[in-house]
C-alpha cells in the first residue's frame, strides 16, 4: 500500500480527541511524523502511544491556543524543533460554548475568536515562511457546516468559523503562488467517542432528510484530511471541502 504522506511531517493543533485525533492518526498511517498538539498531557499521551503501537512515527506538544501570538509561535517552534521541519498544518483546535447572542458576554466572545480565529492566524504566521523557503507545504483549516447554515444557539462560533473559511481563500491566493497549498474541510455533524446514546440520537435528528441520514464518523474528515495533504490535491486551492453527509449542499426534504 502506497504511503500519500511518506517522508512529510505535520502538526495537528487539538489533536487529543475527536476529529484531530482521527486526522492526527491518518496521518500517521500514511507515513507522515505527526505532532500531536492539545492542553491534556494524558489524552496527548494515549494518542502518541496509538500511532507509535501501529508503526507509525510522533511526539507530543502540550499547547493552550488562546489567540496570543506567543503561544502560537511557542508551539510553532516546539513542533518544528521536533521535526526538523513542518510540511503540513492542520488548524484543528477550537471552541464551541453554545449560547445565544443575547446570552455572550465579552470574554466568552473573545476566548471564542482567540482560540478559533486569533491562534491558527498566528500558527500559520509562524509556520508559513519555512514552508516557502523549503519549497512548499499545506495548510489545512476547519470550518463547520453551521458557517453556512444557523443554527440558534451557534452564532460566535459559526462567526469564528466564517473567518477560517474567508481565511482559507485569502492564504490560497497569498501562498499558493509562493508554494504553499491552502484549504479547508468543513465538517457536518460529527460524533464523538464520548456521547451517549441520546446524544448521538440528537445529532442524528439533525441529519434527518439529508443523503447521509446520519452523522459521521471522525474518520471522514480524517480521510479528507490526507487527501489535501497529499499530492493526489497537488492542483487542489482554496476550496472549503464540505464533508457533511449533504447537509448544506443538497435540499433537506422533512420525513
Amino acid at each position: 500500500m502506497t504511503q500519500r504522506l511518506e517522508g512529510k511531517t505535520a502538526l495537528v493543533t487539538g489533536s487529543t480527541s475527536n476529529i484531530g485525533r482521527a486526522i492526527a492518526v491518518a496521518f500517521a498511517a500514511e507515513g507522515a511524523h505527526v505532532v500531536v498538539s492539545g492542553r491534556d498531557a494524558s489524552k496527548g499521551a494515549a494518542v502518541v502511544s496509538q500511532i507509535r503501537a501501529a508503526g507509525g512515527e510522533a511526539d507530543f506538544v502540550r499547547a493552550d491556543l488562546d489567540g496570543t501570538p506567543a503561544v502560537s509561535h511557542a508551539l510553532a517552534a516546539e513542533a518544528t524543533e521536533l521535526l526538523g521541519r513542518v510540511d503540513v498544518l492542520v488548524n484543528n483546535a477550537g471552541i464551541y460554548p453554545p449560547s445565544s447572542t443575547a446570552t455572550t458576554d465579552e470574554e466568552t466572545f473573545d476566548s471564542v475568536f482567540g482560540v478559533n480565529v486569533k491562534a491558527p492566524f498566528f500558527l500559520t504566521q509562524a509556520l508559513v515562511p519555512a514552508m516557502v523557503e523549503a519549497g512548499g507545504g499545506v495548510v489545512i483549516n476547519l470550518g463547520s457546516w453551521i458557517t453556512r447554515l444557523g443554527v440558534p444557539s451557534g452564532s460566535i462560533y459559526s462567526t469564528s468559523k466564517g473567518a477560517m473559511e474567508t481565511l482559507t481563500r485569502a492564504w490560497a491566493s497569498e501562498f499558493g503562488p509562493r508554494g504553499v497549498r491552502v484549504n479547508a474541510i468543513s465538517p457536518g455533524v460529527i460524533a464523538s467517542d464520548g456521547w451517549d446514546d441520546a446524544t448521538r440520537a440528537a445529532a442524528d435528528v439533525m441529519m434527518h432528510g439529508t443523503p447521509a441520514g446520519r452523522s459521521g464518523h471522525p474518520d471522514a474528515i480524517a480521510a479528507a484530511a490526507v487527501y489535501l495533504a497529499s499530492e493526489e490535491a497537488a492542483f487542489v486551492h482554496g476550496i472549503v471541502l464540505d464533508v457533511d453527509g449533504g447537509r448544506t449542499g443538497v435540499a433537506v426534504v422533512a420525513a
